[in-house]
């Protein structure tokens, strides 16, 4: 598919299967401009090692890496504090209801939205997109339709008259199994992405990152092509 003429669209990726699959589906219409975050998380130089393993894949030469290292100053997340153990389960258990989990960053996605919109403002991108998922995801609250909803009304009331700049979640209503075979169809490298929490060599097995994923995997009827050590490591 031509590229020419086509409109930019920012896409937030992380490294992770979720938005791995959000980029292969803005890369149907836009042209791509990547962004990735650091933010203190504990696997953050994998997680930038397969933002920019997924950046070579779809050619993506405009690349935006970020650092807000304070979140881990802040901290209140296992993910950026040690002292905070991952939550560990079984893929069953995994349940939203049961409320929000330890790894939970407070308003991480308000962080990452507001550098992309900066980004957008500034580059001339009308789309920006993110991996969010509500319906099988861990309960974060920033995970929320409602939420994506009342940000595209602060980007509407905080950016300049004629900027025109949309929050797109293609997969906000999707199951991980559904979102694995969007990326299958979609030809998405799933085998570069890195979901694990815990580590950064073999995936642990065993965070609710992991469970999530070898669910979806395991409920779309596919082997999921990463490795893991299935226990603490």
């Amino acid at each position: 598919m031509t590229k020419i003429n086509r409109e930019l669209a920012i896409v937030l990726v992380s490294g992770g299967m979720d938005s791995c699959v959000t980029a292969a589906i803005a890369h149907q219409y836009y042209d791509l401009a990547f962004l990735h975050v650091s933010y203190g998380q504990r696997t953050q130089q994998r997680e930038l090692k397969a933002f920019d393993d997924i950046a070579d894949y779809y050619s993506v030469e405009k690349r935006l890496t970020a650092s807000i290292t304070y979140l881990k100053e802040i901290g209140g997340s296992s993910l950026t504090d040690g002292r905070i153990a991952v939550s560990e389960s079984s893929p069953d258990e995994i349940n939203p209801a049961q409320g929000i989990p330890t790894s939970y960053v407070p308003f991480r996605n308000t962080h990452l939205l507001s550098i992309a919109v900066s980004w957008a403002e500034i580059s001339g991108a009308g789309k920006i997109f993110i991996g969010a998922v509500e319906e099988d995801s861990s309960g974060y609250p920033d995970c929320r339709e409602e939420y994506y909803q009342a940000f595209n009304n602060l980007v509407e009331m905080g950016t300049k008259p004629e900027t025109k700049i949309q929050i797109i979640t293609p997969l906000i209503h999707m199951k991980k199994s559904e979102i694995v075979l969007k990326g299958i169809d979609l030809k998405a490298p799933l085998h570069l992405t890195w979901s694990c929490y815990k580590n950064a060599n073999k995936a642990c097995g065993v965070c609710d990152s992991c469970l999530l994923r070898l669910r979806g995997f395991r409920e779309a009827g596919v082997d999921d092509p990463i490795e893991y050590t299935r226990y603490n490591s």
